[in-house]
């Protein structure tokens, strides 16, 4: 297996920036739609090169839902952009009728997502949001790693047909999987081989596994590291194959611990294979203001909790 390295940190948000700035060159059916949150988004050079494709909406995500959806009847291919908080929470009610009930080929982008926004603090932060999207017929929902996945990703979606959500974040992270590893939507990424335990991670824990894959080799402990990028569809055959090893996982992510990637993965293991599960998220709470180090260090979202997590499922096989 290659080994990751940081190849030089940079935000996930930037990732979608130069998807859209490429997406804007190839494809003219894309266009963009904004809730005035332009420089966040990064969606400056896909408004200075392609204006006439470029809405700024602004505080009003309803109307940007909506407006999306009926841009698709003719034919467009839209990718809205705001935080995740208000890409999902604020406005679920057009998203479930507009988009999700009605099939329209709409791309939800949302910047912001977890705790590592940080200092703007628990109202503008959200756990919940691959919950709700998760749980709507339908959807696609990707949850990206570093910019070379999130630019990926964005390039992805504009050829897959289909309502769907995009997360990604706000701070500088790791920039690790190679600019050309293939993103299929659904499929998730074997990132390193192991035989003890196998560590499903997603978003900014992908960094985070790798790393706590490092330490338990130190200790003896041989750890399977899975990128799940997609939430839904989930890759089932990836996890049941791992896991068919290890006897035992450890699911890791910057959510609530209900409604994420740990009960997707739950299902998986009750309907097909049952074995012990350790959860790496968030323990049923709001988040607070701080860096997005402390927070993460607080609700127990890095390396040793996930080390720790290993340990304690290991000694239930």
């Amino acid at each position: 297996m290659k080994k990751y390295t940081n190849t030089g940190s940079k935000d996930t948000r930037s990732g979608f920036g130069a998807g859209m700035t490429e997406l804007g060159q190839k494809n003219e059916n894309v266009v963009a739609l904004c809730a005035d949150l332009i420089g966040s988004l990064k969606f400056d050079d896909f408004k200075k090169n392609h204006p006439e494709r470029f809405f700024q909406i602004g505080i009003a995500e309803a109307n940007m839902i909506g407006i999306a959806a009926g841009l698709t009847i003719g034919g467009k291919i839209p990718f809205t952009g705001t935080f995740a908080n208000f890409s999902t929470g604020r406005v679920y009610d057009q998203i479930r009728q507009s988009v999700a009930y009605s099939d329209k080929n709409v791309k939800i982008c949302a910047s912001h997502a977890g705790l590592t926004l940080g200092e703007d603090g628990a109202t503008h932060q959200i756990l919940e949001d691959i919950g709700l999207m998760k749980m709507l017929p339908g959807m696609t929902v990707i949850n990206t790693c570093d910019y070379n996945q999130t630019k990926a990703a964005t390039l992805a979606l504009a050829d897959h047909h289909g309502p769907a959500y995009l997360r990604f974040g706000r701070p500088v992270v790791p920039n690790f999987m190679p600019a050309d590893e293939p993103f299929v939507i659904g499929k998730a990424i074997l990132l390193s081989e192991g035989t003890d335990v196998t560590i499903v991670a997603t978003g900014h824990l992908v960094w985070e596994a790798l790393i706590a894959a490092e330490a338990l080799e130190a200790k003896g402990i041989s750890a399977e590291v899975i990128n799940i990028h997609t939430i839904k569809p989930l890759d089932e055959e990836a996890i049941l194959k791992s896991l068919a090893k290890t006897k035992c996982i450890v699911t890791a992510e910057e959510h609530n611990i209900l409604g994420g990637l740990g009960e997707s993965v739950s299902r998986v293991l009750a309907l097909h294979q049952p074995a012990p599960q350790e959860f790496v998220a968030v323990n049923d709470s709001f988040g607070e203001s701080g860096t997005p180090d402390q927070l993460m260090e607080k609700y127990k979202l890095n390396n040793q909790a996930i080390v720790e997590a290993v340990e304690r499922v290991i000694k239930r096989k």
